[in-house]
């Protein structure tokens, strides 16, 4: 004798589809912006050591700059892709390109090591990140809203909208746990990498909470 699973109630869908969208905005969000936070403080001292400490900032936040620009792009490609095969497979992949290009800065070798690849690589991960909050936030917007009842419409897009402050705060209170946590010389050798590993974390938590997700029921896929 078998037992079917039962179908989880509209209820359950829609606490999912607000929850998938809060948490996974927020984790990526909490990439974008810790990005930002280590461009002011670390990546100008170990990425452009060559140059003067104004010059090296500014550096700095030209790559961090990058993501923006990359941002309409990811949304343009995701979005289109989103009508046709689904939402939720987009949101799935935005968050898996994010969480691969920051745990990739994680670990990515500093100037003295690799010269001039270092910087650059730094450039070619912070686009990738805004490629995929590009394609985040209005997918994750749309799976809100559409999977909300007629009168709540504007509740619903609410919740990504929170994760993005969420994310900002949440990147702000990780570096400044670690900065009070660790000496100068730690938190530049490796204690800054901390953060941007901890994404790995969070990103399999993200992807587990999205796969729940029910599809979205007004998207060509789902």
């Amino acid at each position: 004798m078998t037992t079917s699973t039962p179908a989880p109630s509209s209820a359950d869908i829609q606490r999912r589809a607000r929850l998938g969208s809060f948490i996974g905005t927020t984790i990526e969000w909490y990439d974008f912006d810790l990005y930002g936070t280590a461009a002011a403080l670390v990546f100008p001292h170990l990425f452009f050591p060559s140059y003067s400490p104004l010059t090296g900032t500014l550096l700095a936040l030209l790559t961090y700059s990058a993501g923006f620009i990359a941002r309409p792009l990811g949304g343009v490609i995701m979005g289109h892709f989103g009508d046709r095969i689904g939402r939720k497979a987009m949101l799935v992949s935005s968050l898996m390109i994010m969480g691969v290009a920051t745990t990739l800065i994680g670990v990515l070798p500093t100037f003295a090591v690799a010269g001039i690849w270092a910087p650059i690589l730094l450039l070619v991960l912070r686009i990738v990140q805004g490629f995929g909050v590009g394609g985040e936030w209005g997918g994750a917007v749309l799976v809100a809203v559409e999977h909300a009842p007629p009168s709540r419409r504007g509740l619903f897009g609410a919740w990504p909208q929170a994760g993005v402050p969420a994310g900002l705060l949440l990147a702000n209170g990780v570096f400044m746990s670690l900065t009070l946590a660790l000496s100068d010389e730690a938190f530049m050798t490796w204690g800054w990498r901390v953060g941007f590993l901890a994404s790995s974390v969070m990103i399999a938590i993200g992807l587990l909470i999205r796969l729940k997700m029910a599809p979205s029921p007004r998207s060509g896929g789902g």
